[in-house]
């Protein structure tokens, strides 16, 4: 065991400079060089005081010591020893400080003081505490009266910094006794180690005393990426991260702070392994509780997407509640294949509820549904014949995909791009990302089917035919059709029309023509009729509906959309 003369050689705490190592010197020597140079007594009431209770006010005993200012004890230290205390009864006393209102603060330490050398070695032996009394700062540590004169080295003082030393001085202590030579009158004491093992013993109580469920008070001690450690009344229990808030939280210094006090749940107590665990948000409202009276299926609400996953994005509707965006629900595009093609973390969105489960704590939500389906009014918007511009999104050996609006493409067949010349694939004229203007030929809403034409916009004989004439115009041109009922009649080259001719009475009439010649009245009849020109115009109408008869018709409708027209005889 060291002497004091080595333990001498420590540095002092704080502010206070290191001492020179003077290895030849005894404690005697440096308590004698000491008291030569510092002529003055130690404090009065040092060694213990008589005091005599003038008052009792509520927690605390008010003791007169025979200063100028009363001293204060605590009311609890006589009710642990079972004693009865009341005004005028004497107790002895140590002065242990002075309190923030300037009285003493005083105590009563029920481990004897020894009174000899005999007692100093038992205690010695045992390891027992002792009491002792700081009676001055001396090179290298403290003075301490245990009975005899004693030497406290400033590292098992127990206290921080030179002024923690300072303020040591007239105050009772418990100390072990760590170096005993009679022959010299050596004493080497350590306040260190019983401070350790009363913090021991009282974290065990303090393990044993905190149950589950219980709130306690508590000042965040540090803080680390999964969570904090908070003094709980001499222990430290951990904070999870996840039992910060009901709301998610990255990091515990988005909330926490180094000294903060929380108030918080004991979630579980291992006495064996000495862990605490506690919770803030326990002691909060869940905000799940009243989720079904907040949303309701069909509500568009708005809300932060906080992360994306392979399945679809979670989006935070208020603090604790998420809600989940399914793949299938982000977009009416086809082309989106994972959640970040469609959202980012961080982003805010406006969503429609799709379905709660409050049980279950989960709450679909749907992106699509809010932005509107692009095809709810597709059929009015893109009715044949209607002109639209998109974007090529892909390009497949049969045709090209066009982005019309957001959800809606359109498909445009390879023999319907160009009008100049045949195409074998759609990328020897167009490419991903060009935009291109094209003519709606056939919408199918229920299948979200839209057929898109490009050289139907490119202007033909037809077009211009159609442009310089209008109903009522006489034409002429040849009947290149006229079976079952239908003649189709060439008005130029590339344009054709339909006529209107009952073509069936027509060859009913040329079927019937020899038997009418056996009969007289119908012969006479046939002759009034040429008389007055009516045969001329049967004889006319039979040739009208001949192929390759060369006819006048008269414009009865032009369709610039369909592209017809539609003649009857003139």
């Amino acid at each position: 065991m060291p002497n004091p003369t080595a333990l001498d050689q420590e540095s002092s705490i704080g502010s206070g400079s290191a001492m020179p190592n003077q290895p030849e010197e005894s404690f005697g020597d440096i308590l004698s060089q000491y008291e030569s140079s510092h002529a003055h007594k130690p404090e009065e009431g040092g060694r213990g005081l008589e005091g005599t209770v003038v008052a009792i006010s509520g927690p605390s005993v008010l003791l007169d010591i025979g200063f100028k200012t009363e001293g204060m004890i605590p009311l609890v230290e006589f009710q642990n020893a079972g004693e009865t205390v009341e005004v005028g009864s004497k107790v002895i006393v140590s002065i242990k400080g002075r309190g923030p209102e300037g009285y003493y603060e005083l105590s009563r330490i029920k481990v004897e003081r020894p009174k000899d050398w005999s007692s100093l070695e038992k205690a010695f032996a045992d390891k027992a505490a002792i009491a002792g009394m700081v009676t001055a700062v001396v090179k290298g540590g403290l003075s301490v009266d245990v009975g005899v004169r004693a030497f406290m080295p400033a590292s098992r003082s127990g206290a921080k910094e030179a002024a923690e030393m300072e303020r040591l001085i007239g105050q009772e202590i418990q100390c072990r006794i760590i170096k005993l030579d009679v022959a010299d009158e050596d004493v080497v004491v350590d306040r260190r180690a019983v401070l350790e093992e009363e913090e021991r013993a009282a974290k065990e109580r303090r393990y044993s005393e905190v149950q589950e469920g219980e709130t306690v008070q508590g000042v965040v001690r540090s803080l680390t990426d999964y969570g904090a450690f908070v003094d709980i009344g001499g222990v430290d229990a951990l904070l999870h991260v996840a039992d910060i808030g009901w709301s998610r939280v990255n990091k515990p210094t988005d909330v926490l702070a180094v000294g903060q006090q929380v108030e918080a749940k004991v979630l579980k107590v291992d006495v064996g392994k000495r862990r605490i665990a506690i919770g803030l948000k326990q002691l909060l409202p869940h905000p799940w509780d009243l989720v079904n009276e907040k949303y309701k299926v069909g509500d568009r609400v708005h809300g932060t997407v906080t992360r994306i996953a392979d399945f679809g994005a979670f989006v935070e509707l208020e603090k604790g509640v998420e809600g989940l965006i399914h793949m299938s629900e982000m977009s009416w595009s086809k082309k989106a294949r994972k959640p970040s093609d469609v959202v980012k973390a961080g982003e805010q969105v406006d969503v429609l509820i799709l379905g709660v489960n409050q049980g279950e704590r989960r709450i679909s939500l749907g992106l699509k549904q809010a932005l509107g389906d692009p095809w709810a009014d597709a059929a009015r918007r893109y009715a044949p014949g209607a002109v639209v511009e998109g974007t090529v999104v892909s390009l497949q050996k049969f045709g090209a995909f066009v982005k019309v609006v957001e959800g809606v493409e359109g498909m445009i067949h390879v023999g319907d791009i160009s009008v100049e010349k045949r195409i074998n694939h759609p990328q020897d004229v167009l490419k991903a990302g060009q935009q291109v203007k094209a003519q709606v030929l056939e919408i199918d809403a229920e299948k979200r089917r839209l057929r898109l034409g490009m050289k139907q916009l490119v202007p033909t004989s037809l077009d211009e035919y159609i442009a310089e004439h209008k109903p009522g115009d006489q034409v002429t041109g040849r009947i290149v059709d006229a079976s079952h009922g239908r003649v189709r009649v060439e008005l130029g080259e590339g344009i054709h029309a339909t006529c209107r001719v009952n073509n069936a009475a027509a060859e009913e009439t040329e079927e019937k023509a020899p038997e009418s010649k056996a009969d007289l009245s119908a012969l006479s009849s046939q002759l009034a009729a040429k008389w007055k020109g009516g045969a001329s115009a049967g004889a006319t109408a039979r040739e009208s509906a001949r192929a390759g008869q060369i006819r006048t018709f008269r414009i009865v409708r032009l369709d610039t959309g369909a592209k017809a027209i539609e003649l009857e005889l003139a």
